[in-house]
């Protein structure tokens, strides 16, 4: 992904207003954000979780795990779980915040690329086109 795609302005904007807030930790937020893969989807926040999402426009997708703090306390920093694609998956807790965002890379979905300007059905519509 370049930085002149209208995706790249879209997501760094949400990355830009997410390291302002404090939504979610700020250790999460950095290591999210240093990682390639994770940097091109959208983050989006719930519950003091770090979401990432392949579209750009809610309802944003659910099919790649997430982040939240085991102990929401002050800072809400780790340790760490991590569930996904939905909240009935547990894949486990960590120490770090790098740990955690390491098991969501692991768990990304095939052809996890840059996020889709535009809702989950535009981009399941886009991308069945693409197949045919």
């Amino acid at each position: 992904m370049t930085t002149n795609t209208p995706s790249a302005s879209v997501v760094e904007a949400a990355w830009r207003e997410l390291f302002a807030s404090d939504r979610v930790s700020a250790d999460l937020v950095a290591a999210a954000y240093a990682e390639p893969r994770l940097r091109q989807l959208f983050p989006w926040t719930g519950m003091w979780e770090l979401h990432f999402s392949r579209c750009t426009e809610q309802r944003w997708t659910w099919d790649v795990p997430y982040i939240g703090p085991t102990a929401a306390g002050p800072d809400h920093t780790g340790p760490y779980y991590v569930e996904g694609p939905s909240r009935t998956r547990r894949v486990g807790e960590v120490g770090t915040a790098r740990e955690a965002v390491a098991m969501v890379v692991e768990r990304l979905p095939p052809g996890c690329g840059p996020a889709f300007v535009g809702t989950p059905g535009e981009l399941a519509a886009y991308e069945s086109g693409q197949e045919a």
